[in-house]
């Protein structure tokens, strides 16, 4: 079976050492693990008779739960099957620019997507705590493709820091999949902004916070125009009845918010030190739910290692080419299971 070229393929891993895939403990992708919200749940099951009707193609009650959350106007907003299909849109945008800058490392996906449509790609390489400093500031016929906070060294930019290249680009798609795990104060999302840069495009994701990935929900937040070209791109009912009334009601569960904050504010800072102390580790600091780690070990055979013996299943970086195999990246799960993880990594190193 060929090596993903994302995490969570438990199929793949649990191929790999010949055991179910519901053995695998999985640090690979990078989604809270205090499972999916009741209230989700609950919705779910109360609209299981919504399934015998298409969806409203207008998404109007998810539009406006939406812009209940953001405080911005429902014309604005676009869900989608996931952030991934909206970033198709985004880098169909992008390819038309004479090129779009990419911060590297960089997810696949924006490579994928970007190469789809002919984009001529510009790999600007992102120097470790360095910020934003590799990007141009004269790029006027360019595009700019960023995520924030930044997959996968998780490092977060500052809302001011970003601001300049609003100005310097024609388009800037700001990938925010990873912001709902900061809290409110520390967040630096820009979709205060949207409304004052026609050329500004936020995505979102409701999967990973939510701990729903096979639901397939995500947003983008941009100018309504172009929204509106997309949705005429775009196959109709890209969002199914469940997943919409599902993400209608976590959006109004504020108590597992805060309890999904709580639990990283515990468990993420005890992963960490765990790492540290490990020999051939240099765990790098996030503001998101994953560490990226440099290994003076191959990180393969760490992985394969972990696989085998204790059936975790890390992040390799193989996919990310600037990488390779010299770092991995691992989620924060509970901090019982962080602890499993450090007792197998301590066995291997």
């Amino acid at each position: 079976m060929k090596r993903p070229v994302h995490g969570g393929n438990l199929a793949w891993a649990a191929a790999l050492v010949g055991c179910s895939p519901s053995a695998i403990l999985d640090f690979s992708a990078s989604i809270s693990p205090l499972g999916p919200p009741r209230s989700a749940i609950e919705s779910i099951q109360t609209n299981l008779g919504l399934l015998s009707a298409y969806p409203d193609p207008a998404y109007g009650d998810l539009r406006s739960a939406l812009s209940d959350f953001h405080q911005i106007s429902p014309d604005w907003i676009l869900p989608g099957n996931g952030a991934a299909e909206l970033l198709t849109w985004a880098c169909w945008d992008l390819a038309a620019l004479e090129t779009t800058c990419v911060l590297t490392p960089g997810f696949s996906d924006y490579f994928r997507a970007l190469k789809a449509f002919g984009a001529r790609v510009d790999r600007c390489p992102l120097m470790f705590q360095q910020g934003l400093n590799a990007l141009p500031l004269d790029a006027q016929k360019s595009g700019l493709l960023l995520n924030n906070p930044h997959n996968p060294t998780g490092q977060i930019f500052s809302k001011p820091s970003i601001l300049p290249y609003l100005k310097a680009f024609s388009l800037v798609v700001v990938d925010e999949a990873f912001m709902d795990f900061l809290t409110p104060d520390c967040q630096q999302s820009l979709i205060d902004e949207v409304e004052n840069y026609p050329n500004l495009v936020i995505l979102r994701s409701l999967t990973k916070f939510y701990s729903l990935p096979g639901l397939r929900v995500g947003y983008a937040i941009a100018h309504p125009d172009r929204l509106s070209e997309w949705q005429q791109r775009r196959d109709p009912w890209s969002v199914n009845v469940l997943a919409s009334v599902a993400a209608i009601a976590m959006l109004k569960d504020t108590e597992f918010q805060q309890q999904t904050w709580d639990w990283l504010e515990c468990a993420k800072p005890a992963l960490f030190d765990g790492l540290k102390q490990l020999p051939g580790l240099h765990p790098f600091p996030s503001a998101a739910n994953f560490f990226l780690v440099k290994t003076e070990r191959s990180s393969v055979d760490i992985q394969k290692q972990l696989l085998t013996n204790h059936q975790i299943l890390i992040r390799d970086c193989l996919s990310f080419d600037e990488l390779g195999d010299r770092y991995f990246r691992i989620a924060v799960r509970s901090e019982q299971e962080n602890h499993r993880l450090i007792e197998g990594l301590t066995k291997i190193l």
